[in-house]
């Protein structure tokens, strides 16, 4: 499993309250980006996106921005349908 440093904004506005939107927490996003089932780029960002399992079991698409090789910042992830 890799290790990556993530970046959350808890103001207003930021990824916090964007990926609850959703229903999703970050121990949720993170774990997905840590054990993904698939790895990818965004066809409308260009931005890496992964798709996995949460640990309750809900399959979900993560799209972030790589800072450097171990820093993430999660921008939005939701369920795939």
């Amino acid at each position: 499993m890799p290790w990556f440093d993530f970046v959350w904004n808890h103001e207003p506005g930021g990824n916090v309250e964007h990926i609850a939107e959703h229903g999703l927490t970050p121990e949720d996003v993170e774990f997905v980006i840590c054990n993904p089932l698939e790895k990818t780029i965004s066809r409308s960002s260009g931005r890496p996106v992964v798709t996995g399992y949460t640990p309750d079991g809900r399959l979900i698409f993560v799209v972030y921005e790589e800072i450097d090789e171990v820093t993430v910042y999660p921008v939005t992830a939701y369920d795939v349908e």
